[in-house]
């Protein structure tokens, strides 16, 4: 599978003044649709998948949500057979594992950045250093 194209179509991000009760930290990531697309730059068809990521902080204190849009183009079996399984609303298990991989990567990155700049904690502990015991 070659990626070829990574486009957000929006970003959001919310925060209340005052978090209250203990805060939980949720993700999600929701594909919305994957369709059969043409490009400028070349003849072959591609892949376009749409997606969904959301951090929701719970008791309602604060929301981020990024949509996006993925280029790809699959092996010519694979291409046939996503499609196809995409009809029920279905992924292959490999297809599916990368193209998840891809989408946490790029939206743990941005995420990140704007949780930083709200002041809001971190959704994915960052790694610690402690002073060894004697």
């Amino acid at each position: 599978m070659k990626i070829i194209g990574f486009n957000f179509t929006k970003i959001s991000i919310s925060k209340k003044e005052k978090q209250e009760g203990k805060l939980e930290v949720k993700q999600n990531i929701n594909i919305e649709d994957i369709i059969k697309d043409k490009i400028n730059i070349s003849d072959e068809d591609v892949l376009k998948v749409t997606f969904g990521f959301n951090v929701d902080y719970s008791p309602d204190f604060a929301n981020l949500e990024l949509k996006g849009v993925i280029l790809l183009i699959p092996g010519k079996e694979d291409f046939k057979k996503i499609l196809k399984e995409w009809k029920d609303k279905k992924m292959e298990g490999n297809f599916k594992i990368q193209l998840f991989n891809f989408i946490i990567h790029k939206c743990n990155l941005k995420a990140l950045t704007l949780e930083d700049e709200l002041g809001l904690p971190l959704h994915v502990p960052m790694p610690r250093l402690n002073p060894e015991k004697e």
